[in-house]
């Protein structure tokens, strides 16, 4: 499971602090990192490991470093190899809990319409083994984990949910839409 990792040239992140050593891995390790922007209202921040000063990799793999060290992009994200998503719970057949936002999924939903990310990409978390439990019940724009990396092992989840189709628009509001540049956009197409 790590070569899926090894093998991973572009690597997605969700940009909150239990995943900073991620982002900060993944740019020592010279791969290109995309981030979202908190809550997407920025879109995506891609960040490439050649334009970064070796002292500042660690302050790039924060928010407010991405922003300095990142470039802004709506929707030119490059394909991604990899995804990882923060979460408060998850169970061994993929289920998964965030902080409640939805943006983990919301995030999926875009990068698939945006086509840089697909069926096959792998999508991982990090988490504790305290925050692995029985059973999370995940309704249909729920993304499912592929990988759960806790400290002590890599768990290869028995999923058996399907990955959402894309945006489910239904279940967003006029303000989510509003906020999100990148929903404006993909709604305005999709007109």
């Amino acid at each position: 499971a790590s070569s899926i990792y090894q093998k991973a040239q572009v690597v997605f992140s969700n940009p909150d602090s239990p995943q900073r050593h991620v982002r900060e891995l993944a740019l020592r390790d010279g791969k290109i990192l995309v981030m979202a922007s908190p809550r997407l209202r920025n879109g995506f921040i891609v960040l490439d490991p050649r334009k970064i000063p070796s002292d500042k990799v660690g302050l790039a793999s924060t928010i407010r470093g991405a922003f300095i060290f990142g470039e802004k992009v709506l929707e030119r994200v490059p394909p991604i190899d990899l995804k990882v998503a923060g979460s408060v719970a998850v169970d061994i057949y993929g289920g998964r809990v965030g902080k409640g936002g939805g943006f983990s999924d919301l995030e999926y939903a875009i990068l698939k319409a945006l086509g840089a990310i697909s069926e096959e990409t792998p999508i991982v978390t990090t988490v504790h083994e305290l925050q692995i439990v029985d059973s999370i019940p995940m309704d249909t724009h729920d993304v499912p984990m592929d990988y759960l990396f806790t400290p002590q092992r890599v768990i290869k989840t028995q999923r058996k949910y399907p990955r959402p189709e894309g945006i489910y628009w239904d279940k967003l509001s006029s303000r989510d839409i509003e906020s999100i540049t990148v929903l404006k956009l993909l709604l305005q197409r999709k007109g």
